[in-house]
């Protein structure tokens, strides 16, 4: 790589920070001089890197995240260990230019010189760590013929490429993925305003009913009268589409500065010009597809409507309106799923929501009939206001359909996100504990392997101990093939993997398949392989793999399949091999402890007193990093489904505003017949509640149905309904509609009757 202009190398791996009283699990990164190649590391006090890390008084500096200086009571000047290596704290770390390579860690950041560590004792023979070589190359070179040649040198050896095309494959994967993720909650929440869309379209149209029947009186066609409508509705809608896309543009700069602090890489907030056309080309398709239909119907009204008092009918539109509409329906799922960039993803979530309206509309249209029903039942005899809040809910003209709808859709939403994350926090917070070890215990020397059980073994507190070798191997090939050829992405074949060898298998090892070879076995190389796994990428009994071993290929029939379970946190390899195919070769052992959280405290300081180059994993606090990382992911969505839920709820207040004027003429009817305020009021909550409890009952089934596709299907886990949010939903619901219908009740309640029929006249 002589090309290169400027070369940097770093070290990143996990170890203990060692204070006098404490003692943290940290993410090491070892630099050179001439890191951070590019971008700027952030500091406090702000001082140069360079001065930060240099040797002052026999102790190189060392730069520590924030969260680890307060998670030991550190102050800038104090002193630490790495292993057997004394530090000197002179900075905190608040910004770190090349994080976005790194990806999830278990421990906050260290920055330390790599030569600082050459006694430490961290980075000798076996230990775990990843280099890594960053590049400054010329104007000019060509990346992609330089990738061939690094990929051709150190073909099967673990190595993995990135550049300035695709700086973080990881970081560009996950926001690609988000990205993608809001456009479609985005499409979402269009379906859910399209339906307020439409319910608008048709209330104001049911009051042009007059307008109308003169227009066709004095010879106006219905062509005309449609066109004439769509573009009233088309300016309308432009200008809708012209306020949401200056708000969306104007939104992300006006919060740029906060946002780009959080995040952990680089980043500037600029307009994305293509992002403002898709929105606009969404948001058009659509307008236009949910006031076809409203629209189709002023074709319907005829001229005596104007003298009866009618409107028009609720016919199916015209052959030619149903194909526009389907041929609208399928650009705007074509174009979502073609854009999205994740096909798979944008077909299942325009299916799930066209399901999902369609469930709700069955579910609309069951509660109207079955409100007509009981308001000619002996359930309503004797009581005029929910006979009335019955009758309304089953009127033609019901607003039921497009409150189900439009609040059933946000709440479904909702709903899903409420089951996932619950399910999630309940297999973190309750299953995984119970079963897992205390601690992970790695980087112990051969030679230490014998003294670590003593001395662990004597802790009273300690239940069980399990050790095994520990080497790093990356599986090249597969029967004489491409691993990837034969594996396609599978995990497994991604980079280089936890392997061990036995002689014999544990007393919890179950062999699925094949078996074991002897305990003095001194033959070929044979592979023990998780089962699982195996049936995964479709490996067989006597099948041939190739895996790179410290440089080394080591070629090895697979003669067993052994169950491994990844989810008790304990040890576990997907690949086992025979002793004598790996003598000799450089490792370290590892060791999981089992003890209760009240002897950890003591446990872990007797162990990295002892030995520091020993790096302790507390399972637990890294299941509260895996727990908080699914909090934020949890939090993330949530918002996105409570924007969803807050379309819906602007709808309902719309249909709601819609439906005042049918309110008041009915308001005035049953004044006049002796209803009374309060009466009348209980009706119009009645009616409110009912359509409410309708959405968000669907919700809920529809929430569960999806929380169990997730967890099962995605997360691979199992599933329990949830009854308290469930709960919250269904009264979110009712609460919702109540709010919207009681507001929107206060003007028909004050209506006079005699004004209001008048009007009729």
């Amino acid at each position: 790589m002589s090309v290169a202009t400027r070369v940097s190398e770093v070290y990143d791996f996990r170890s203990m920070v060692l204070t006098a009283g404490d003692q943290a699990l940290t993410q090491v990164k070892s630099v050179d001089a001439a890191w951070p190649l590019t971008g700027t590391a952030t500091l406090d006090p702000p001082i140069p890197v360079a001065e930060a890390l240099a040797d002052r008084n026999g102790l190189p500096g060392a730069i520590v995240d924030p969260v680890l200086i307060d998670r030991l009571g550190l102050r800038i000047g104090d002193t630490f260990r790495l292993g057997t290596q004394a530090f000197r704290l002179t900075a905190a770390l608040t910004r770190e230019p090349d994080s976005a390579s790194t990806g999830f860690t278990l421990g906050p950041r260290t920055v330390v010189r790599t030569d600082a560590l050459a006694t430490s004792g961290l980075l000798a023979t076996g230990s775990m760590y990843e280099t890594r070589y960053r590049l400054v190359l010329p104007p000019g070179v060509d990346l992609q013929a330089l990738e061939t040649r690094a990929e051709s040198t150190f073909l099967d050896k673990g190595m993995r490429w990135t550049d300035s095309r695709n700086a973080a494959p990881g970081i560009g994967t996950f926001v690609d993925r988000i990205g993608s993720f809001l456009v479609l909650v985005g499409l979402a929440g269009l379906a859910v305003g399209g339906v307020g869309i439409s319910a608008a379209i048709r209330s104001y149209l049911d009051g042009k009913v007059a307008t109308i029947a003169t227009l066709k009186t004095l010879g106006a066609e219905g062509g005309l009268i449609f066109r004439s409508y769509l573009w009233q509705t088309a300016i309308l809608s432009a200008l809708g589409i012209a306020i949401g896309l200056t708000l969306g543009a104007a939104v992300p700069l006006l919060a740029a500065p906060l946002i780009e602090a959080s995040l952990p890489f680089p980043a500037a907030i600029r307009l994305s010009s293509g992002a403002l056309l898709e929105a606009a080309f969404y948001g058009t398709l659509a307008a236009l597809i949910f006031t076809l239909i409203p629209l189709s119907r002023t074709e319907t009204i005829r001229p005596a409507a104007l003298y009866r008092g009618g409107s028009g009918t609720r016919a199916w539109p015209r052959k030619r309106y149903l194909t526009a509409l389907a041929f609208l329906a399928a650009a705007l799922i074509g174009s979502a799923t073609w854009l999205s960039g994740i096909p798979e993803l944008a077909l299942g979530t325009a299916g799930g929501v066209l399901g999902a309206l369609g469930i709700l509309a069955l579910a609309a249209l069951g509660l109207r009939k079955t409100a007509r029903r009981l308001a000619r039942s002996k359930l309503a005899q004797g009581r005029p206001a929910t006979r009335a809040a019955l009758a309304a809910i089953g009127a033609p003209r019901s607003d039921a359909t497009s409150v189900v709808l439009s609040l059933g859709l946000g709440l479904s939403v909702l709903a899903a996100v409420g089951q996932i994350d619950w399910n999630l926090r309940q297999a973190i917070a309750t299953d995984l504990p119970t079963r897992a070890p205390a601690f992970f215990f790695i980087d112990i020397q051969p030679d230490q392997l014998g003294p670590f059980l003593t001395l662990v073994k004597a802790n009273p507190a300690v239940t069980e101990v399990e050790t095994a070798p520990m080497l790093r191997g990356v599986i090249t090939q597969i029967n004489g093939r491409p691993a990837r050829e034969v594996a396609g992405d599978h995990w497994v074949v991604r980079g280089d993997r936890g392997i061990t060898y036995a002689a014999t298998p544990g007393p919890k090892t179950r062999i699925t398949a094949g078996t074991f070879w002897p305990e003095d076995y001194t033959g070929p190389p044979q592979i023990s392989f998780a089962a699982e796994e195996a049936q995964e990428i479709g490996l067989r009994l006597g099948d041939t793999m190739t895996v790179n071993i410290l440089g080394r290929d080591i070629a090895a029939t697979v003669t067993s399949f052994r169950e491994v379970d990844f989810s008790n946190a304990g040890m576990g390899f997907v690949m086992t091999l025979n002793p004598s195919a790996l003598a000799g070769a450089p490792h370290t052992m590892i060791a999981t402890v089992y003890a209760p959280p009240e002897a950890e405290a003591a446990l872990l300081k007797d162990v990295t007193k002892t030995w520091p180059n020993i790096t302790a994993i507390r399972v637990r606090e890294a299941v509260d990093r895996v727990a908080e990382a699914l909090s934020a992911i949890a939090t993330a969505t949530a918002w996105a489904a409570a924007g969803t839920l807050l379309t819906g709820f602007v709808v309902l207040i719309g249909a709601a505003a819609a439906g005042e004027r049918a309110r008041i003429y009915e308001s005035a009817i049953l004044k006049t017949l002796g209803a009374t305020r309060g009466r009348i009021l209980a009706s119009f909550a009645l009616r409110s509640a009912l359509m409410g409890a309708a959405a968000g009952i669907v919700a809920v089934i529809a929430g569960a149905l999806s929380g169990w596709a997730v967890m099962v299907f995605v997360m691979d886990s199992t599933y329990r309904f949830e009854p308290i949010s469930a709960i919250g939903i269904v009264a979110g619901g009712v609460l919702a509609t109540l709010l919207a219908g009681l507001f929107f009740a206060l003007t028909p309640l004050s209506a006079r009757p005699a004004r209001t029929l008048r009007t009729q006249e």
